[in-house]
């Protein structure tokens, strides 16, 4: 049964709407207002959290049920089981090695550039209460409690309880099932589709409120911390949003290119979503929309409904390269001095803590905890260097890693020839005159 989401039209001249009407100026002036009026009236702009806090519970009402309908609508279509292992292990392969080549830039412009380096400030006077939360949330995380969580207490909890991993657990559980049931389940994949067309159209609907929840965010964010707080650690800041773009333009530019797309234009081609990203601090925020777009663009809907929600924990390109530079920064600040095995030491402890971090605000911070309490030589109490800026690096953070899930999901689309490249370039090259195209 042919999706509705993924469409091979391409707008014409006419068809244009004003630039008011596009979602993504919509956001960009939503995120405008909201930082002047958080920096001229900041109490103001802290009592409008509920409104981004609202939209992004919202959205996180119905990523269950996108991620579930299209992984088992996905993996019910493949008919074969194999591809649905091949397209897990080449996903997880692709994360493993590009999420190590973040951590080693984080890790190399932190020794080149040294931005913690002259600081001199003394451990012992650092408010170690003030991460004590974040240490705590750090300590209890463990791999075995993390793989322990992936399962749900019932699969209804699975679609209820708010986890992308535990959905897509189930959901994964159930497509097989369809599967190997086969013609009998026929009615039952039918309804799923039906169903999705729905939820999509929710989606749509949900999305109109973007500018609404953009506006709050970011005015609480400048009212609460303000844009002063960006001076005394402006290097750190400045550091890491170079880094991350650097990493977006080169690093995922060349996969784009060697995989026969542009970087640039997929970044025009998913400007709404990056907007709305940059003003939640969350990924989640445009999750919906993503998977709508990525099937659009011409890739599988079992190939998207794999790779992007697993990549919401593994695949956290903008989190791995915040963990090693924010981990030497605090070293630097605080005079000490890591030999390259401590280095390497640290970049592995990385490595397995940062699986599992949700793309959620707050996620990186925490991770870093859990990195820096492993290894004695960084006292965890630094992270009171960069509490008072880490919600404005959230927003780069949440910004690579959702622009690395985007490549990830097209690489290995066209690794299982399960890529339309003749759609992918043509959507590309023309995205559209509706923001909400993809998802309407």
């Amino acid at each position: 049964m042919a999706h509705p989401i993924v469409t091979h039209a391409v707008p014409t001249p006419a068809s244009r709407t004003p630039i008011y009407a596009h979602l993504y100026a919509q956001v960009l002036f939503a995120i405008l207002c909201g930082a002047l009026l958080g920096h001229f009236y900041p109490a103001v702009g802290e009592a409008l959290k509920p409104l981004g806090d609202g939209f992004i519970k919202l959205v996180k009402m119905v990523i269950a049920p996108v991620i579930f309908l299209t992984v088992v609508t996905g993996i019910a279509g493949m008919r074969e089981l194999a591809a649905v292992g091949r397209v897990a292990g080449r996903a997880f392969g692709y994360f493993l090695a590009v999420s190590t080549l973040a951590l080693l830039v984080g890790m190399a412009v932190a020794n080149i550039v040294q931005p913690g380096a002259g600081m001199h400030v003394d451990p012992a006077t650092l408010n170690a209460s003030a991460v004590a939360d974040y240490a705590h949330q750090a300590h209890e995380s463990t791999v075995t409690g993390f793989l322990m969580a992936i399962i749900p207490t019932t699969m209804i909890s699975a679609l209820t309880d708010g986890s992308i991993l535990q959905t897509l657990f189930v959901a994964i559980l159930f497509g097989i099932a369809l599967s190997l049931v086969g013609e009998p389940a026929q009615p039952v994949l039918d309804l799923a589709e039906r169903v999705m067309l729905v939820v999509f159209r929710l989606v749509g609907i949900l999305m109109r409120a973007a500018p609404v929840g953009a506006f709050g965010a970011i005015a609480f964010t400048v009212g609460k911390y303000g844009a002063g707080s960006l001076v005394s650690l402006g290097g750190l800041v400045a550091t890491f949003y170079l880094t991350s773009i650097l990493f977006v333009l080169v690093v995922l530019g060349i996969i784009a290119r060697l995989h026969g797309f542009s970087i640039l234009r997929l970044l025009n081609y998913l400007k709404a979503e990056l907007l709305l990203v940059l003003g939640t601090s969350s990924s989640e925020a445009a999750l919906p929309s993503l998977i709508a777009k990525l099937e659009r663009a011409g890739c599988d809907k079992g190939v998207v409904g794999l790779v992007v929600p697993t990549g919401y924990s593994f695949n956290l390109d903008g989190t791995n390269i915040y963990m090693t530079l924010a981990a030497l920064f605090i070293a630097q600040a605080c005079g000490i001095h890591l030999s390259w095995g401590e280095q390497f030491a640290l970049l592995g402890v990385a490595m397995l803590s940062s699986k599992g971090a949700a793309g959620v605000t707050g996620a990186g911070f925490i991770t870093l905890a859990a990195t820096l309490s492993i290894v004695p030589s960084v006292p965890v109490a630094g992270m009171a260097l960069i509490l008072g800026v880490d919600r404005f690096m959230s927003e780069c953070r949440s910004l690579t890693n959702f622009i690395g899930n985007a490549v990830a999901a097209i690489v290995v689309a066209r690794w299982e020839n399960k890529l339309d490249r003749a759609q992918l370039a043509q959507v590309l090259a023309n995205p559209g005159a509706r923001d909400a195209e993809a998802i309407n």
